[in-house]
């Protein structure tokens, strides 16, 4: 067995440039004129809201999209960038927000795909996973070869994805929002790997909405916004709030002043509950948690460890199979979203568009989804009450600022943003008594994700009992006044926002409970 299939070595990019790029979707310039460079050892971050255009661009870069004009300049030479296989020999890699793994399939298997093998139909494994191993040491990325994808954690998977970009000799890395689903650990391992590479000389385009993460990895940071360029300028010279104005054209608060709010009684309360995953394993294992009045609840933890299960069950999606849950004192355990309505529960949930809207209808439709058959929307329980569906459609948009030709719009033709602003809305339109907020910036830009916060914060000085479920950890110290951690479905620790330590977060959302977690030395 000889070596000729690894490598020969990354195709060091000194200086890659993209000049003047246009791209044009049907009645969209995405891309307008914009200028885009990144240096061999630099971190160039590439900021913007939703739609700003840095996806595309991107995509323009890893030959996902041809652009209409422009040039991408190469160590001083023009190069033609077709298809991702051009973009791999160029020495362009590109990690995914949604790693592109097979998940039966193991590590090794996974880096050998798409590569040539000595041994026609059959993989060189062992070469793969000698060289996997060098890659590994170099980068402290170590990671089982053999083991199958499947049985990786998220930031394992993560470091599959890189390893197999620098085993085909990637020099230049696009990473989309590399931190999204990793512990606060394991974001700091990944900085310093990124840190590693640069040192190496390879060029690395940092693609978050993160600022503070932005600021800490980055040399340079590009903003877009409407799909121009605002502006690029030295991290060091920038700060989160100077960022969030480029981004949005406007002031932004980022941090969030807690009026002082009188807890009341138990609202939501829920004892031994468990229920079933998707998989038919029991991916809510034993939940018992309470919320009060006047308090935002923040359930944290990695994506997949039983939040999905617990808002269903709340929200009446899902069957228990075992456990209590009760709204005030009423036991509504396994009782259908329409009577959870009827007892005061309103449900933000995480998937807007597949359980949220309906995207045929319109914004007036889907604002009276749930009440359209009661007064006043009905008449005698039968015919639609179109003028009052207007009328309080009109102030409904008006008030939440939720951007529409009108009520009558399609909701499929609104942004991200502008729907979850609907469903918002609608939610908090019924005054409810406990709400059950899911994921609620989720793919919304920084505009409308400040205004989603002050709404909630808003919602509980009104007295509402708040269960907010995020991802995005930043978002739970924001605005939760107690943090409820999950790992494999259970409750592994609770502390109050004043006692919160992002470093002891982390160990929780990692599986290491609560007492350890506090004796552990950060």
């Amino acid at each position: 067995m000889t070596d000729t299939l690894l490598p020969t070595g990354h195709q060091r990019i000194d200086h890659l440039e993209m000049r003047q790029i246009v791209k044009r979707f049907p009645g969209v310039l995405a891309v307008d004129h914009v200028d885009f460079d990144v240096k061999a050892g630099e971190v160039h971050a590439l900021l913007g809201e939703n739609g700003a255009g840095k996806s595309t661009l991107m995509k323009i870069l890893y030959g996902l999209y041809s652009a209409d004009e422009g040039q991408i300049i190469r160590n001083g030479q023009v190069t033609v960038i077709r298809s991702p296989t051009d973009s791999i020999k160029q020495g362009i890699g590109m990690i995914h927000q949604h790693f592109m793994l097979v998940p039966s399939l193991t590590v090794a298997e996974n880096v050998a795909l798409g590569m040539p093998s000595t041994r026609g139909l059959r993989l060189d494994l062992d070469v793969v996973a000698k060289r996997l191993g060098e890659l590994a040491e170099i980068y402290s990325l170590q990671v089982d070869p053999s083991r199958p994808i499947w049985q990786l954690s998220v930031g394992e998977q993560q470091r599959v994805e890189i390893l197999r970009a620098l085993y085909r000799g990637a020099a230049l890395l696009i990473l989309d929002e590399p931190t999204a689903v990793l512990t606060p650990q394991e974001v700091e391992h990944l900085f310093t790997v990124l840190r590693r590479m640069t040192a190496d000389g390879h060029a690395l385009i940092f693609i978050s909405h993160k600022l503070h993460e932005v600021l800490a990895i980055s040399s340079r940071v590009t903003v877009l916004r409407d799909g121009q360029q605002v502006d690029t300028i030295l991290a060091e010279n920038a700060t989160k709030t100077t960022l969030a104005q480029m981004m949005v054209g406007r002031e932004v608060v980022l941090r969030y002043e807690h009026g002082d709010v009188s807890i009341g009684e138990p609202r939501l309360r829920l004892e031994g509950v468990s229920a079933k995953s998707n998989r038919g394993d029991l991916g809510l294992k034993n939940v018992s948690l309470m919320v009060k009045a006047g308090e935002i609840v923040g359930i944290a933890g990695v994506s997949g460890n039983g939040q999905h299960e617990l808002a269903q069950v709340i929200s009446g999606l899902r069957p228990p199979v075992s456990g209590e849950v009760f709204i005030d004192s009423q036991r509504v355990t396994g009782k259908s979203p329409a009577v959870l309505n009827e007892s005061g529960l309103s449900h933000i949930p995480e998937e807007r568009m597949e359980d949220g809207v309906i995207k045929d209808f319109s914004v007036a439709e889907n604002l009276v989804l749930q009440d359209h058959g009661r007064k006043p929307y009905a008449l005698g329980g039968v015919f639609m009450n179109f003028r009052t569906i207007a009328k309080t459609c009109k102030s409904l948009i008006q008030e939440y600022e939720i951007k529409t030709p009108s009520h009558e719009t399609p909701i499929k033709s609104l942004s991200g943003g502008n729907i979850q602003k609907l469903v918002l809305a609608r939610e908090l339109s019924r005054q409810p008594r406990v709400l059950i907020a899911a994921q609620p910036t989720r793919g919304v830009d920084i505009g409308a994700t400040e205004y989603i916060h002050r709404r909630l914060l808003a919602e509980r000085e009104a007295g509402t009992a708040i269960l907010l479920i995020s991802e995005d950890l930043d978002e739970i110290l924001a605005l939760a006044d107690r943090i409820v951690v999950m790992y494999e479905g259970e409750i592994v620790g609770e502390v109050s926002r004043d006692e919160a330590d992002v470093n002891q977060l982390g160990l929780m959302m990692a599986g290491i409970r609560h007492e350890q977690a506090e004796s552990t030395p950060l």
